[in-house]
């Protein structure tokens, strides 16, 4: 049986069954639905060679020269498929969800074919085309928001994480991102998702944490996390949301710095810092480097924090005519259990 389904129930039943994105590898490579599986129908270059057919000879050579291509994977398919539901877990439910760019012929010939074998597929009207609108409009739509501010150090992303244990909803930007947010916040990671991706899983995240009580926790950020900016909608949204700033002793941040990114690659880090020497300035950047080169990893991240200070001081001064409000809580030391300060403080917006 084939379903033609609309955006928002695909979105409600992706959460029981397995998607399939039939698009290219290109195409799923660039973006995707998070949590779909890629299962093209054609490679990129076969994508290439039906898609020119089409404009230069028409619809039916096109799909005749599809069709050539698609024969042939057929049972592979098929079997890829019965792969995935088993692994999902639900094997019996033979149910699945497909979509292709704008939920045309790609997706209709793969619904065809697995219909045919026994499956109950779900079509996305208007493919991935209408999932991307559809997430675009979670940006624009008013969340409460509760921003969670504090100098570099303070150990934000961890307060987070425990705010999410303690039953509060939360949305990590950084971890959405796969980088830390500074000059040296991508040391160490795997490769950053593409601006699409990444709007994607934040779209996904507000979708999933829409319902519920209370506000919305999330980490104050610049408006760039690495390769990636955070969407206007959303980002206006933030400078005009409350804050809650944990202000943590310079030498427990220092610590913390130390230990975290000391581990980090030696020539990583100072390249990091000839990336920054402009504004972080030549004579800093120059000894900061010597301490690095000299395994002096505390007196080196002493210049950089002092560094991250200012520029985060000034950030908040500059907001502050348009920020609702700020709550500092005072903090002894870096710790996960700071979270107990801000619910103790019945921080709401």
């Amino acid at each position: 049986m084939i379903n033609q389904t609309s955006i928002n129930e695909f979105l409600t039943l992706a959460g029981q069954y397995p998607m399939l994105d039939v698009r290219s590898p290109g195409e799923y490579a660039q973006a995707h639905i998070p949590g779909a599986h890629s299962l093209p129908l054609f490679s990129d270059e076969e994508r290439k060679v039906v898609g020119t057919a089409y404009k230069q000879q028409g619809r039916e050579v096109a799909i005749k020269m599809g069709l050539d291509y698609f024969g042939v994977k057929m049972r592979a398919m098929v079997e890829a498929v019965e792969a995935i539901v088993m692994a999902h877990g639900a094997p019996g439910n033979k149910c699945v969800l497909v979509h292709c760019w704008r939920g045309g012929m790609r997706s209709a010939g793969v619904a065809w074919l697995l219909d045919l074998y026994g499956f109950k597929v779900h079509v996305l009207t208007g493919g991935y085309k209408a999932f991307r609108n559809r997430m675009l409009e979670e940006f624009a739509w008013p969340v409460a928001l509760q921003v969670l501010g504090g100098y570099t150090g303070s150990g934000k992303t961890e307060v987070l994480h425990e705010l999410a244990n303690s039953g509060q909803r939360i949305i990590d930007l950084e971890g959405l991102a796969g980088h830390r947010g500074s000059a040296f916040g991508g040391i160490g990671n795997a490769p950053q998702p593409s601006q699409e991706m990444f709007e994607n899983k934040l779209g996904m995240v507000l979708y999933e944490v829409a319902t519920g009580d209370g506000p919305i926790w999330i980490e104050d950020e610049s408006r760039r996390i690495g390769t990636v900016n955070i969407p206007n909608a959303f980002w206006d949204g933030m400078q005009q949301s409350p804050v809650c700033f944990l202000e943590v002793p310079f030498e427990e941040r220092l610590n913390y710095i130390t230990e975290t990114y000391g581990l980090l690659d030696k020539e990583q880090l100072i390249a990091a810092i000839q990336r920054i020497q402009k504004r972080l300035g030549t004579l800093n950047a120059k000894n900061a480097i010597a301490h690095l080169q000299a395994s002096e990893h505390k007196e080196a991240f002493r210049i950089l924090l002092t560094y991250y200070d200012k520029y985060y001081a000034q950030d908040i001064e500059n907001r502050s005519k348009v920020l609702p409000s700020m709550n500092r809580i005072a903090c002894d030391a870096v710790s996960k259990d700071n979270s107990k300060q801000l619910t103790k403080e019945k921080i709401t917006t």
